[in-house]
């Protein structure tokens, strides 16, 4: 919020604060700094929401209200992990439950031969999602769809469909809704809540997955705290469980030829 009020560029200042920490805050920046935190005590807003940006994998993005917070632990992974799961570099990429557009975005900046589909169910964060295409010059190759998961995506021609699936889908289970912060009842619940157990856009996902997915594609999912309830609702699905700072059951990778034996 500091950096913010000065204006200084946010990474740039965390990567020299050591010889910024000792220069002098002007009273009008103190004044916004003042105002921030006042904010942030009295109303309990996500600092990316009182800013209007926020920084994933050090990648600024337009963030509001209608959008969660981007902070998806696939965003870990774009840079090197999935590698050894892809054939080839992935030409088509789907980011579907894209919010923000963030996930969708890292990846078309990580392949840039790579065309990308972007979808959601809700127009408005559709709205916000276009606005990061606009600000990373990347609205010719990421493609934007009001989509309900993949129901919206036509049936590829045999042979052919998304290489690599992302999904950072609502799902925290029905009892932890009633117990987030305050924090994050700023956040659409749309983009939260996954019903009971936390897996019913997981279930969903998965089962119509395979009619989209080219024949070595594979899925990547986060379900953050929910593995329990992901190996109850599946228990004979090949998945691998990729590591993050989260530890090594907050994501899965699922490959297009289990999902199909599975079926």
């Amino acid at each position: 919020m500091l950096i913010h009020a000065l204006g200084w560029p946010v990474m740039e200042s965390f990567a020299t604060f050591g010889s910024l920490a000792h220069r002098p805050v002007p009273p009008d920046a103190m004044r916004r700094f003042n105002d921030l935190v006042g904010q942030r005590i009295a109303t309990r807003k996500p600092v990316a929401y009182l800013l209007g940006e926020a920084w994933l994998q050090g990648v600024r993005f337009v963030v509001d209200e209608r959008v969660i917070v981007p902070r998806s632990f696939i965003a870990e992974l774009l840079p090197q992990a999935l590698e050894p799961w892809l054939e080839a570099e992935p030409r088509r990429v789907a980011d579907i439950c894209t919010g923000s557009g963030c996930l969708g975005i890292l990846a078309a900046l990580r392949w840039p031969q790579a065309r990308v589909l972007c979808t959601d169910i809700s127009a408005d964060a559709l709205k916000v999602a276009e606005a990061n295409l606009r600000l990373h010059r990347l609205s010719d190759r990421v493609e934007l769809l009001h989509s309900d998961l993949l129901d919206a995506i036509p049936t590829p021609p045999a042979g052919q469909g998304i290489d690599l699936l992302l999904c950072n889908p609502p799902y925290v289970n029905a009892a932890a809704m009633r117990t987030l912060p305050q924090e994050y009842q700023h956040e659409p619940a749309l983009a939260l809540a996954g019903g009971i157990d936390g897996m019913d856009l997981v279930r969903r996902l998965l089962v119509d997955a395979p009619r989209v997915l080219a024949p070595l594609g594979i899925v990547v999912v986060e379900i953050g705290h929910e593995r329990a309830h992901f190996e109850a609702a599946f228990p004979r699905l090949p998945v691998i469980w990729l590591p993050t700072s989260a530890g090594h059951d907050s994501v899965f990778l699922v490959q297009a030829a289990g999902l199909r034996e599975a079926a």
